[in-house]
């Protein structure tokens, strides 16, 4: 596995040995020894997929209590994932990575537990399958605003198009005025 940091160090971008032949090809997506070779040194406890039509932007999310980690992948289509750093003490609190991600290239994002998460669908379609650290607690998530100016994301978006959002997604509020953790997690 080939490992390059984002321009937030701890948010890791992971290309996968891919072994391909006429067949198709086989992959190795987890292994936990490997991962905490990277420092990934963690337990992973819930899964999940996620499919979304062109135009969507997910996100931004977190949870304020019980915060996840995850481990994020393509399986179908492209999307633009980003990572926005939530820890107060951090040194890049308030600032965001972003990387592509696609059934395609096949790499993975690791975004550490501190950060919220989202992604815009680019190709038709997108499923996106990832491993969290922690429980979904619906109690806990928070939204932070996708097009907070503060931030300034550059979602990738076609010039003067608005994504299609949640009505959760649409109520987010900006960095000044979301929670966020006090400490590095």
């Amino acid at each position: 596995m080939n490992v390059e940091t984002a321009s937030i160090p701890d948010v890791l971008i992971l290309t996968p040995r891919i072994y391909e032949d006429a067949r198709g090809f086989f992959m190795e997506t987890y292994q936990a020894d490997k991962f905490a070779q990277i420092g990934i040194k963690t337990t992973f406890v819930q899964d999940n997929y996620s499919r979304s039509s062109k135009g969507v932007l997910r996100g931004l999310h977190y949870q304020i209590r019980q915060p996840q980690g995850k481990l994020v992948q393509a399986v179908l289509g492209e999307v633009f994932d980003v990572a926005v750093d939530l820890r107060r003490a951090s040194p890049t609190f308030g600032q965001w990575a972003g990387v592509h991600l696609s059934a395609e290239n096949k790499r993975q994002v690791w975004v550490p537990p501190g950060f919220a998460h989202g992604y815009y669908v680019i190709s038709d379609w997108a499923e996106i399958t990832y491993k969290t650290t922690d429980y979904y607690a619906p109690q806990w998530e928070r939204t932070l605003l996708w097009n907070d100016p503060l931030i300034g994301i550059a979602w990738r978006l076609p010039y003067d198009v608005q994504p299609l959002l949640s009505s959760k997604d649409q109520a987010g509020l900006p960095l000044s005025q979301a929670e966020v953790y006090e400490e590095l997690l």
